[in-house]
């Protein structure tokens, strides 16, 4: 699929210890909604908050919009970014965010602010005289306050970081339909990027999608483009050892097997009395990151 890249890193790298994020390459496409997905510690939240501008102290280059700068004059204006929890002072009550976002951003719209925190059912509390700090709100209400100050700009680019993972599955639901809106709107030229440790959540509003595992890529592609390069294998529990050998991961159970393998490679379970099904982005996410991931079933 042909497609313009509303942000483009080039040997993008940061080291923490023993932990180094390495990504040679980076295309997010414009004008489409882009997952960004691992286990915890993967390394989603240090890549999105170089490409976001919050961090400064990485090698590699990060390009927007066409080859332009995050610090080229209107560019830190068309990007609305929210991070975890601390992104907002703990301190602040809701009137400071309101007034603090006034001042950073030129387009932004405090009467569309209000609006979206009313119909969000943001805790008005924290908008009084005397509104409580942000911090004695719950996660997902801090998440919908960040997600409110962004929504009452205009961005043409939303970089999220873990958007859905504080929120009950109504919000979820309805984040999914808000992020759709907002890229329709935008008639091919939004865009968002979005991390997430469950796709599962947001399958239905993700066109693109990168997986990663230890500060690295090891997947990234359309939707329908991933979808089409693995296959799901289901069989009888007997046949799992051989067909094992075939497959990027599998998984027995009392009844039988199923497993992921490259599209490419059906021929090889030729004669094992298998059945081939397309696999949800899940299920594909899962299959890559248990070839690498240190998690280990427990002894119980």
């Amino acid at each position: 699929m042909n497609y313009t890249d509303v942000i483009t890193g080039n040997n993008l790298n940061k080291r923490f210890g023993k932990f180094e994020l390495d990504v040679p390459e980076l295309h997010i496409p414009e004008g489409f909604s882009t997952a960004l997905v691992g286990e915890n510690g993967a390394g989603k939240t240090t890549l999105l908050n170089i490409l976001g501008g919050i961090r400064r102290d990485n090698k590699g280059s990060v390009t927007y919009f066409d080859g332009k700068k995050i610090d080229d004059d209107g560019i830190m204006e068309r990007i609305g970014f929210t991070g975890t929890r601390n992104y907002l002072l703990p301190h602040w009550n809701g009137k400071q965010v309101r007034e603090l976002s006034d001042m950073l951003f030129d387009s932004f719209d405090k009467e569309k602010f209000d609006s979206i925190c009313k119909a969000l059912n943001i805790d008005d509390s924290i908008f009084g005289p005397k509104g409580k700090c942000i911090s004695k709100l719950s996660d997902g209400n801090i998440m919908k306050l960040m997600l409110a100050t962004v929504f009452a700009r205009k961005t043409d680019l939303l970089i999220l970081d873990e958007p859905a993972s504080a929120l009950d599955p109504l919000m979820r639901d309805m984040l999914s339909d808000i992020l759709r809106t907002y890229i329709a709107e935008g008639n091919g030229k939004r865009s968002v990027l979005f991390s997430t440790h469950n796709i599962s959540d947001m399958e239905d509003v993700t066109d693109y999608i990168i997986v990663m595992d230890n500060g690295k890529v090891l997947e990234q592609g359309f939707v329908t483009d991933i979808k089409e390069k693995y296959i799901l294998i289901k069989g009888d529990a007997e046949k799992e050892k051989a067909a094992s050998e075939f497959m990027i991961s599998a998984h027995a159970g009392k009844y039988g097997f199923e497993g992921i393998a490259l599209s490419e490679d059906t021929e090889r379970f030729a004669g094992m009395d298998v059945s081939f099904e397309q696999p949800d982005l899940f299920q594909i996410c899962v299959a890559l990151l248990k070839q690498n991931s240190k998690l280990q079933m427990p002894v119980l």
